[in-house]
């Protein structure tokens, strides 16, 4: 009973917070104005269709994926590097990954508008060295350097929860039967690790293909991406029954995404290829 009690704040925070805006979304995504009052319709979600729409879409999806690679091809290696680091060092590396997420989202976007602008630090650095400037602001490559930025860490940390935790004696009877390092990290430590690596794949993708703030500043208004489309619908064009379609889409998309990738990591957890 007094687990219950305990559990009833969380319930009544999930139900105002999470259950009755998702509703609410729900609710302008199926419905218009009529003369009659509101009626029911799907008229928003197969609006979403149109090919300007879904290529939104699809360069939103390239950006985010190109953006979740770097950040396992970054994250990985310095996941086990701290994995690797005496213990009393552990805590002290995992601090600087995150201490600057303690800093304001917007706060750390804007720093990279200053680094990678014209008059910016990084081009003044090349011209004392006299070097070619870049010009790399308001590009795509300035919102993936954004977004591999803010969301390094999320992909660090999964996968050093589950390097961290690897049985040592299982790397130590694959070196004593011979193996070389490349053997025990394709045989033994990448197959143990991919539940982490899956985790982290899902927390850098979903809100890298969602994001509005980065593309918005780091992009410049060059292009639209769906976190911006869905931004402009409530308040730019104020049309929130499409919106909240939008949102419900990019919803729905998530939510499978993380099933199949949660259900494939619990297919593989624990698996080796020895």
């Amino acid at each position: 009973m007094k687990n219950k009690l305990i559990a009833y704040p969380y319930i009544v925070w999930m139900i105002l917070f999470i259950v009755i805006p998702i509703l609410l979304v729900l609710s302008y995504s199926v419905t218009y104005k009529s003369d009659t009052g509101l009626a029911f319709t799907l008229q928003h979600y197969k609006r979403f269709f149109d090919p300007l729409y879904i290529n939104v879409l699809i360069h939103s999806m390239n950006l985010a994926l190109i953006s979740t690679l770097i950040c396992l091809v970054l994250g990985y290696p310095m996941a086990m590097i701290i994995a690797k680091a005496p213990v009393r060092h552990r805590n002290m590396m995992v601090l600087f990954f995150v201490i600057p997420m303690w800093m304001n989202f917007l706060l750390r976007t804007y720093s990279w508008m200053s680094l990678l602008e014209r008059s910016g630090l990084i081009n003044k650095l090349l011209k004392l060295l006299q070097l070619p400037t870049l010009n790399i602001m308001y590009t795509n490559v300035a919102v993936v350097l954004g977004m591999v930025y803010n969301f390094l860490p999320f992909m660090v940390l999964p996968i050093y929860s589950v390097l961290v935790k690897i049985d040592k004696s299982l790397i130590e009877a694959a070196q004593d039967l011979g193996a070389n390092e490349s053997e025990v990290f394709l045989k033994i430590t990448l197959p143990l690790s991919l539940p982490g690596v899956i985790s982290g794949f899902i927390m850098v993708f979903m809100p890298a293909i969602t994001t509005f703030v980065i593309s918005r500043l780091l992009g410049g208004g060059q292009f639209t991406l769906i976190g911006n489309l869905i931004e402009q619908q409530f308040l730019s064009a104020g049309d929130w029954n499409f919106g909240s379609a939008i949102s419900i889409l990019m919803l729905i998309l998530i939510l499978l995404s993380s099933l199949v990738m949660s259900k494939y990591g619990k297919d593989k957890e624990g698996v080796g290829l020895w």
